[in-house]
């Protein structure tokens, strides 16, 4: 049963993130270029750190998980 639950999981999470990245240029907000997503343009490179990102990220992956780990 436990198998299961992670494989309908991980398929869900697929199709939700699928559906992100389609709908991702419509959305008010980017994904990758909020406030606190530090970006640094040298002469010949690009330096690239999501911190917004990366953390708004983290906690709706929490908040999902822990969802399902209360039923």
């Amino acid at each position: 049963m436990g198998l299961a639950r992670a494989l309908i999981l991980a398929g869900v999470s697929l199709v939700a993130l699928g559906l992100l990245v389609m709908l991702g240029p419509r959305l008010p907000f980017r994904l990758g270029r909020l406030p606190g997503d530090f970006v640094v343009r040298g002469k010949n490179s690009v330096f690239y750190f999501p911190l917004a990102t990366s953390l708004l990220l983290s906690l709706l992956l929490s908040l999902v998980l822990w969802l399902f780990r209360r039923r």
